[in-house]
């Protein structure tokens, strides 16, 4: 075998590693992960719906106050998160590093405000009798089962994004991470904050009494 078929340039190992999509490799990772996540949550919730609309005397605890204010509440601090995060890829695209990293560090604490909240939600159903296999307000004794899985579920892609969110703001203050993977962990957390969308008014609202 000749040298030169031996030895790849670097215009040729530039070559390989571009993507045939015509979109950076690591965004498209990120896109096929959030299509098969959707997709996971969309079945989780299907099988929700169905649930509900199959039991007649599916309970309805959720007061205004505080349940669904607090999650009113939990739902404006994950748009607002969106927008930081709209802001801290703008930033990053800009070469502005250091303001990145400010609205990637808020972006962070607005997710562990959330989460906050969520657990402090849980811990008051716990304190009532609320768990996945008792149901003080009567009926089905899926309704808590339904709830705490769904709701923590979305509560562990909320902590794996707060510590993606850390972990980027660290890396790009560096130099370590550019725009590009900026970008990428915001198509995450927007992805993270749609969720919730579907999730609030499915398993707050409809079942406020």
């Amino acid at each position: 075998m000749h040298d030169s078929e031996m030895t790849l340039g670097p215009g040729a190992l530039s070559r390989a590693e571009e993507s045939p999509y015509g979109i950076k490799s690591r965004k498209m990772a990120m896109w096929l992960f959030i299509i098969a996540d959707a997709a996971t949550f969309g079945s989780i919730l299907f099988g929700y719906g169905y649930l509900r609309l199959g039991s007649p005397d599916w309970p309805r605890p959720f007061a205004f106050f505080p349940t669904i204010l607090n999650a009113a509440v939990m739902t404006f601090i994950l748009l607002s998160s969106s927008l930081t995060m709209l802001a801290a890829a703008d930033a990053a695209q800009a070469g502005r590093r250091s303001q990145a990293v400010r609205w990637l560090a808020v972006t962070a604490l607005l997710g562990v405000a959330f989460a906050g909240l969520h657990l402090r939600e849980w811990f008051t159903m716990f304190g009532e009798g609320w768990s996945l296999s008792h149901n003080p307000a009567g009926g089905p004794v899926l309704f808590g089962a339904s709830f705490f899985s769904i709701t923590g579920l979305h509560l562990l892609h909320v902590t794996a994004g707060v510590v993606a969110l850390t972990v980027m703001a660290l890396g790009h203050q560096r130099g370590r991470f550019d725009a590009v993977h900026v970008e990428t962990t915001g198509l995450y957390w927007h992805f993270v904050d749609l969720v919730w969308m579907f999730v609030f008014p499915l398993l707050y609202l409809m079942n406020a009494h």
